[in-house]
Order: structure tokens, then sequence, then C-alpha cells
């Protein structure tokens, strides 16, 4: 698949795992643990396509941090989505160990309108508005 195409393909995935997050509003429907994977699922690729836009390959990586450090690295000003690292928590190691619960719930709200703007960022950026 060529950079291009990739770009489009992980902006339109990052786009549904945004969709489920307005899905998983409900605590007692989905897990803490379910709704924060997907929210850094969703910020993950949307770096990857931000990457991939700008002409070079992402890394086969799930740390948000790294991703912004690589963007910055290209000259893409990352300043206002630096508060998304928080969701690095909810990358590798949830996927494979027992979650145990925060001490105070997720603001699951208030989470999604972190991971919106970087999401319109990157699309704005890419035009894959056009793609859908």
């Amino acid at each position: 698949m060529s950079e291009t195409n990739k770009k489009y393909v992980l902006i339109k995935k990052a786009k549904n795992d945004l969709q489920a997050l307005y899905g998983m509003l409900d605590s007692d429907v989905f897990t803490e643990e379910i709704f924060g994977f997907h929210a850094q699922q969703a910020v993950e690729k949307a770096l990857k396509a931000w990457i991939n836009h700008l002409g070079f390959e992402h890394p086969k990586i799930h740390d948000i941090r790294e991703l912004l450090r690589i963007l910055r690295n290209y000259g893409a000003n990352v300043d206002l989505f630096l508060d998304l690292m928080e969701l690095n928590i909810f990358a590798i190691q949830f996927r494979y160990e027992v979650f145990t619960e925060f001490e105070t719930p997720l603001e699951r709200e208030a989470i999604i309108e972190e991971v919106r703007p970087v999401l319109e960022h990157v699309d704005s950026l890419i035009g894959s508005e056009l793609q859908d």
C-alpha cells in the first residue's frame, strides 16, 4: 500500500475509533479499559497518518509520546496535543495485562473532546473528507 493510501486508511480507522467512543459513554456497558483503548487507538492512528502525510513511513509502535516526538522532529507543531500522552496507559500494556480500575472514573466526554481535535487537524491536513 502506498504512503498516500496508508494515511487515508489510518485516518478513516481513527475516525471509526472516535465514533466508537461516542457509543461507549455508558460505563455500565463499556469498561474504562475498552473506552481508553479506543481513545488511544484513535490518537495513535491519527498521528501515524500525520507522519505519512509528511512523507515518512510511520513506525510500528503504540507510544503516543514517541509519535509526537517524531512529528516534532519532522517540523510539525504538536504542542496542542501533548496532553494526549496520558492515553499511553491504554496502549500495549492493557492488551495483555489485567486492568485495575482507576481511583476516579474516566471523564469520557472530556476525553472525547481531547481526542477529536487531533483527528480533525490531521483530517484537514490530508483532506481525507474527499476519500469518504
